[in-house]
């Protein structure tokens, strides 16, 4: 029986990022994985394999609407659907290699199968017992979906098989218009596929602030993408290479249907957090299936554990890392924090949106005073060269301190542009901090810097 400090249950980005810091900070560490490459859903079939696939079909894009007007001209590409599968799968493989690789380098053991605990301070792999401890469970999540929807990942799929079809569908009905559906969605509008979204309630991203998804569904429809949204699906029906969605209004009741050859299912997910016998442990899950734990991501159950999906909050891998990181410290007897409040969120469309800290709802909601520093990237030289003028900076600051209370973007590299705000909320500073720095030109950042001017006097280039 091998004897750990710690072993790690899964190794998604929670899961790896915890078992090297323990590493690091000179635990003995184990990493149970059953797949047969590390990274868990992120690096295998989730955000890694996804953003190869949005960048290689945004190039193409790129060729076929701006490439002319630029002056590079020549035949319009085609897709070599084979080959560009088989740049994803590299994409995965060189990512998923690289956590085997600093697991050698952090002399931490690899414990290949599925993991259970039988009792306190013990993990089964196969046939084989592994005392520890410190017990972590690091799960992650799987896709949801809905009642009287089947998921077959052939014609019904979730994002695990919309990244695997064996050829681009003419047409392909997304259900939900979250994340993970628009991202796919817009992967196959621009192969060619005509893509419907529906969505169950009145706006698309629900969570975003509502001016930021009011103009995100405008830029994707302008790009082709089409929307019911207030509409309950109450069921799909597939053959081997069709399906018909069944769908309700929710406005009036009326009952509709449309046919496809693809469905997305797009309706979230849920925490894994069966079949390690933590029931049977006593360990508490909620009714929604995470892992209960308090502010140092313990359960119940001493020496047990649990981060990222598998627990309450976003179902982001980036918070999953903060909480592995985390755990990890408080294991190894430092004072860590995360800090729940500055977590960005991206969605990886074109153009990106990214979001942190609190939307405009929120403030009203609260009765806080608020301004709003807003900056169109019309007014940024770079974004208009680029072709990438779409968009905004939104900053919300308090009234009388002018503290950054969150930001919101949608525009070119959204999803870089958000961690200078998160930085700002991470120190406290105001919005006139950030209007008070240097940015250098031409730079799509210039843009945060005149949406926090427009905090105070005003723009300059508005």
């Amino acid at each position: 029986m091998a004897q750990y400090d710690v072993i790690v249950i899964g190794s998604g980005p929670g899961g790896y990022v915890c078992a090297i810091r323990c590493a690091q900070l000179g635990l003995k560490t184990a990493c149970v994985e059953g797949r047969e490459t590390l990274g868990g859903t992120c690096l295998n079939v989730g955000c890694i394999p996804s953003k190869a696939m949005l960048h290689a079909t945004e190039m193409l894009h790129e060729a076929e609407a701006n490439f002319a007007e630029m002056g590079l001209k020549g035949k319009s590409p085609s897709v070599d659907w084979k080959q560009m599968l088989s740049y994803k799968q590299k994409t995965i493989d060189q990512n998923t290699g690289g956590i085997e690789f600093l697991f050698k380098k952090n002399k931490i053991d690899w414990l290949k199968g599925w993991g259970s605990i039988p009792e306190k301070g013990k993990v089964k792999v196969g046939d084989e017992t592994h005392s520890a401890k410190h017990i972590i469970v690091a799960s992650g999540s799987e896709p949801a979906s809905l009642p009287g929807v089947e998921i077959d990942e052939t014609v019904v799929v979730s994002s695990t098989g919309a990244l695997e079809l064996s050829k681009v569908p003419k047409k392909m009905v997304v259900i939900g218009g979250g994340v993970i559906g628009l991202e796919l969605g817009s992967v196959y509008k621009r192969l060619g596929a005509e893509v419907h979204v529906i969505e169950f309630l009145d706006k698309i991203t629900p969570t975003m602030d509502e001016e930021v998804s009011r103009q995100f569904q405008k830029l994707l429809a302008k790009q082709g993408i089409e929307f019911t949204l207030g509409a309950a699906v109450q069921g799909v029906e597939a053959t081997k290479q069709k399906a018909k969605v069944s769908y309700k209004m929710r406005k009036d009741d009326s009952e509709h249907e449309i046919d496809a050859d693809v469905v997305l299912v797009s309706t979230g997910r849920k925490p894994v957090s069966k079949g390690f016998g933590l029931e049977d442990l006593g360990v508490e899950i909620s009714e929604r299936g995470q892992i209960k734990t308090d502010d140092h991501y313990r359960t119940n159950v001493e020496g047990i554990y649990a981060i990222g999906d598998a627990i309450d909050g976003p179902m982001l891998a980036h918070k999953a890392e903060d909480e592995g990181m985390a755990c990890a410290e408080g294991i190894a007897g430092q004072h860590p924090h995360v800090n729940y409040g500055v977590i960005p969120s991206v969605i990886y469309t074109h153009p990106e949106v990214s979001m942190v800290g609190r939307t405009e709802q929120d403030l009203k909601e609260e009765g806080r005073e608020y301004k709003v520093g807003k900056f169109s990237f019309m007014g940024n030289g770079r974004a208009k060269a680029n072709f990438a003028a779409d968009g905004f900076v939104k900053i919300l600051a308090d009234k009388t301190t002018d503290r950054v209370l969150g930001a919101h973007i949608i525009g070119p590299m959204a999803g870089d542009l958000i961690h200078e705000i998160c930085v700002a909320m991470e120190f406290g500073a105001a919005a006139e901090d950030i209007a008070r720095t240097c940015h250098a030109h031409p730079t799509y950042s210039e843009a945060v810097r005149e949406a926090a001017l427009a905090c105070g006097d005003g723009p300059i280039h508005s």
